[in-house]
C-alpha cells in the first residue's frame, strides 16, 4: 500500500507515497505518530487506524525535492 513516507518537521505534514503512485500529504501529523508509523508492522493498517479520516489530507501532484 505504501511506497515512502516522509515528515516535513517544520508544518507537520506527512507526505505519503502510496504504491498506486498516488501521493498524499496529511497535516498536523505529530511527529510521534510518524515515528510509530515507521515501525508498524502493517504501515497499510496504521495508515487506515491512525491517520486516514484523522488528519486533513491533500492530494499532491508530484513529490517536492
Amino acid at each position: 500500500m505504501i511506497q515512502a513516507v516522509g515528515l516535513d518537521e517544520q508544518t507537520n505534514e506527512l507526505e505519503v507515497v502510496f504504491t498506486s503512485g498516488k501521493i498524499y500529504r496529511y497535516k498536523g501529523v505529530p511527529k510521534t505518530i510518524y515515528e510509530q508509523l515507521l515501525v508498524a508492522d502493517s504501515k497499510g493498517a496504521f495508515m487506515k487506524s491512525f491517520i486516514i479520516g484523522m488528519y486533513p489530507e491533500y492530494k499532491v501532484s508530484r513529490r517536492r525535492v
